[in-house]
């Protein structure tokens, strides 16, 4: 029975890495116009950054959502997103579109990962410990302090200079447009330093499915793996920002289709499979959005917009599976 599950899902892996090769083959070579030789280089790059981003969305939130033991939430909910936010609405508010943090992408990059880890780490370091403090306490502070820098980016965007306001406006929609390839390859080893950290966690991961008492039980050092995992998240969650801007549904959707897609508990497994499902709805969600929409709409739009339905459709779920 096992070997039969696990045949099937290997299948399943199959016919989604087919379907998002054909998506990156279908948006790399269709309809290519002017010159190939500027053309294709530039779209391998985009290519690359929906596949960075998708594949750090996907892992982090499959790990997070087993460490909090809930399906409905994300990374985004301890306010890394607003984060980026407020880094981005300060430097153009108070610095201007002429600062050295607007102007060179790698000093705005850095600022953006930089602030975005160490709000999460402060956020850890005070309000997270196992035998004081829940990780639910953790949570509901993430929530009321994204809350709260979400209240404030409002007022400075309020404020600002209005050419400055349209400006930051294209920081904090997700654009795959402008992405510089330098970003990406420091994205890619950041990506490929947290894949290599994580895998060893893979099997404790695994047990930790069990519930704290049966983790312990079994000799998972529960809450130190809980800490590993959300400081693992927050840097992947913040590089992928940092690269494209949020995106803040798209974890939610590719875990839990992954979960109803692979019936299994491997996290590897389930991993691979919402990292694929997750490049096919970037590359070929942003195929739709060149080719279909003729850009008068992002994919970050449109990601968002199905996400807000599906989370909908999920508490929906929850709540009548709880009655």
């Amino acid at each position: 029975m096992r070997n039969k599950a696990k045949r099937s899902n290997v299948i399943k892996l199959l016919i989604l890495a087919v379907i998002a090769i054909a998506s990156i083959l279908l948006f790399s070579f269709y309809n290519i116009q002017g010159g190939f030789s500027y053309a294709f280089p530039r779209r391998l790059e985009r290519v690359a950054a929906m596949v960075i981003t998708g594949t750090a969305i996907a892992y982090a939130t499959v790990m997070f959502q087993t460490v909090t033991r809930n399906r409905i939430l994300t990374p985004s909910i301890i306010g890394v997103d607003s984060m980026y936010e407020v880094v981005q609405t300060v430097i153009y508010f108070f610095l201007g579109t002429a600062s050295i943090f607007v102007v060179d992408r790698y000093v705005n990059f850095g600022t953006a990962i930089g602030a975005m880890v160490l709000f999460a780490l402060l956020l850890y370091r005070f309000l997270f410990r196992a035998d004081k403090y829940p990780i639910y306490l953790l949570l509901l502070a993430g929530m009321v302090i994204g809350t709260l820098l979400g209240s404030f980016v409002t007022f400075l965007q309020v404020l600002i200079d209005p050419v400055e306001y349209l400006s930051l406006q294209s920081r904090l929609f997700a654009s795959f447009t402008n992405v510089k390839s330098e970003l990406i390859m420091i994205s890619a080893v950041i990506l490929l330093a947290c894949f290599i950290y994580g895998g060893r966690m893979m099997r404790d991961l695994d047990v930790m499915n069990l519930g704290r008492d049966t983790a312990m039980s079994l000799g998972i050092n529960y809450d130190k793996i809980v800490l590993q995992v959300l400081i693992l998240a927050s840097i992947l969650i913040a590089t992928s920002t940092a690269l494209v801007g949020p995106i803040t549904f798209l974890g939610l959707i590719v875990a839990n289709l992954s979960y109803q897609f692979l019936a299994t508990y491997k996290h590897s497994t389930l991993i691979l499979g919402a990292s694929l499902i997750s490049v096919i709805a970037l590359v070929g969600g942003q195929f739709l959005v060149l080719h279909v929409f003729h850009l008068n709409t992002t994919i970050s739009v449109i990601i968002n917009f199905i996400g807000g339905l599906y989370f909908i459709y999920l508490l929906l779920k929850e709540s009548r599976s709880a009655g």
